[in-house]
């Protein structure tokens, strides 16, 4: 150990007010997240979402619920046939387009290997980069080189230093 211990208490306040406990109540499970994926391939009506993930019936009406509550789709009477439902997503489902891009990227990494499919740009039909945390400035960066800052006093709440890399 480094000899700087983390300062618990301040730890446990600025974890009371993280966002992330909340986003992962709305969409950390694994149905919420093949959901969103068929949202972001195409998917609307509730049939075609359960006929692609496999999912059973009473599930996928939970997650979509939630998910519609939750502001991440919008579900709405289709024109064509007014006993069906399309779901689509908000402007705040589609700003979680990084955060599945970034699972999926991992999970070829790190889990399953490299996928048949592929993301690729559509102007340029070359595939996406991998996703990484950068700096203002582009620099990729490592946890090593983050640090917690207060946005109300500016003041440094916790710094990461490579022998005490802890997130």
């Amino acid at each position: 150990m480094s000899g700087i211990e983390p300062d618990i208490e301040a730890f446990r306040a600025a974890a009371l007010r993280c966002p992330l406990p909340e986003a992962i109540e709305l969409i950390g499970e694994k149905w919420a997240f093949l959901i969103l994926r068929g949202a972001l391939n195409g998917l609307q009506h509730f049939e075609q979402f359960q006929a692609g993930l496999g999912i059973a019936r009473n599930i996928l009406s939970d997650r979509l619920s939630k998910m519609v509550d939750g502001g991440i789709l919008a579900r709405a009477s289709d024109p064509a046939d007014g006993r069906k439902k399309i779901y689509s997503l908000t402007d705040k489902g589609e700003a979680l387009l990084p955060v599945v891009v970034a699972l999926r990227q991992w999970g070829e990494e790190w889990c399953h290997g490299p996928s048949d499919i592929q993301l690729a740009d559509q102007q340029t039909g070359k595939p996406v980069k991998t996703l990484r945390l950068r700096a203002e400035d582009g620099r990729e960066l490592a946890l090593s080189d983050l640090m917690w800052i207060d946005r109300r006093t500016g003041a440094t709440l916790r710094r990461h230093q490579a022998s005490d890399a802890k997130l």
